[in-house]
């Protein structure tokens, strides 16, 4: 059971962190490149649907970056509760927990 929790948690925590390490380099692309280099919004929305959503959200405010953008300010959040409710359903479908 530990092992299926730590799993979780570590695939969790490793998106997360790539996810908050995207939203930094597209920051920084946004000062100094064409808007044709940078990384699209519906690639950091996806990031944010597979579990991301907390990193993106963390770059959001440590970045100050799409914090203008209303569809990332409603839309992050609610990922971020997908998410949470996703690895709750799927921690108790695997340990064979009933819902």
């Amino acid at each position: 059971m530990n092992d299926i929790r730590s799993l979780l948690i570590a695939v969790f925590l490793l998106v997360n962190v790539l996810a908050f390490l995207i939203m930094l380099a597209d920051k920084h692309r946004s000062k100094r490149t064409k808007k044709n280099e940078r990384i699209s919004e519906g690639t950091l929305f996806f990031l944010a649907a597979a579990f991301g959503s907390l990193g993106v959200y963390a770059g959001m405010f440590a970045f100050r970056h799409k914090t203008r953008k209303w569809y990332f300010l409603v839309g992050i959040p609610l990922l971020f509760l997908q998410n949470i409710a996703t690895l709750f359903l799927a921690y108790r479908f695997i340990s064979g927990s009933a819902v």
